[in-house]
């Protein structure tokens, strides 16, 4: 009896540790695909969703502001709600540009090594924060590498969040890119209806490599332009496809 009820208690342990980890396969864009393809945030073919995650960020957010004004296109900025805490004022200013806010977690940390409890806490709290500080509650949730759990599924279905990944990025984190090899990345996918995933704020990246994704943005609207693809936030994106 009690070797049987060490087995039940072993194969429950696993179960759960399955459910836990295996949404995590949808960070691999080639099962995503397959599995989860709403995952990519596909839309209409003449339309390309323009997203950044990591914000907002004094230091970077403005820039990137900036030059999304000169274009006139919006863009959908997914927040750390630890980033909007300190930054409350640059939050409410990306939504009176027009821009829309959606979640990226409360801090930057994989949720793998976080416990359902600990990652319901996250979610909940990143979202209210959202809404209060900025008026908008955000419809949209990406979780920190694109790496999602049953616990963050669960929790995104119950705050009403739809999770939403990318077709395309830009590789903008690291030390050695520069324009060139964010355009590069980002056009080895780039597709019409397709989300690209750039980065406004380098809190968990090298330090100062947001300007990469930076210098490459106004090219990348120029060549969206070119191929007669609108740009904007996700919501619009998808709410046409």
């Amino acid at each position: 009896m009690r070797h049987r009820t060490q087995g039940l208690l072993a194969t429950g342990l696993a179960t759960l540790g399955g459910l836990h980890l295996a949404p995590a396969v949808t960070a691999l864009p080639a099962l995503r695909g397959r599995l989860l393809p709403s995952l990519d945030g596909v839309g209409p073919p003449d339309r390309i969703a323009l997203t950044f995650d990591d914000g907002p960020d004094p230091q970077s957010t403005p820039h990137f502001l900036e030059v999304l004004a000169a274009h006139r296109v919006r863009a959908t900025f997914f927040l750390l709600g630890a980033m909007l805490r300190r930054s409350p004022d640059l939050g409410r200013q990306l939504v009176a540009a027009g821009h829309e806010v959606a979640l990226h977690g409360w801090e930057h940390r994989n949720l793998l090594l976080r416990g359902p409890l600990a990652t319901g806490r996250d979610l909940t709290a990143g979202q209210a924060l959202i809404t209060t500080v900025t008026g908008h509650t955000p419809r949209f949730f990406r979780p920190p590498y694109g790496v999602l759990t049953g616990p963050a599924l669960l929790a995104a279905h119950r705050l009403g969040l739809r999770p939403v990944l990318w077709t395309c990025w830009g590789r903008d984190w690291t030390r050695s890119a520069d324009a060139e090899s964010v355009l590069a990345e980002i056009r080895g996918g780039l597709a019409g209806g397709g989300t690209v995933l750039l980065h406004d704020s380098s809190c968990a990246a090298a330090p100062g490599a947001w300007r990469a994704g930076l210098d490459a943005l106004p090219r990348l609207l120029d060549e969206c332009r070119r191929r007669g693809w609108t740009v904007g936030p996700l919501g619009t994106h998808l709410d046409g496809a």
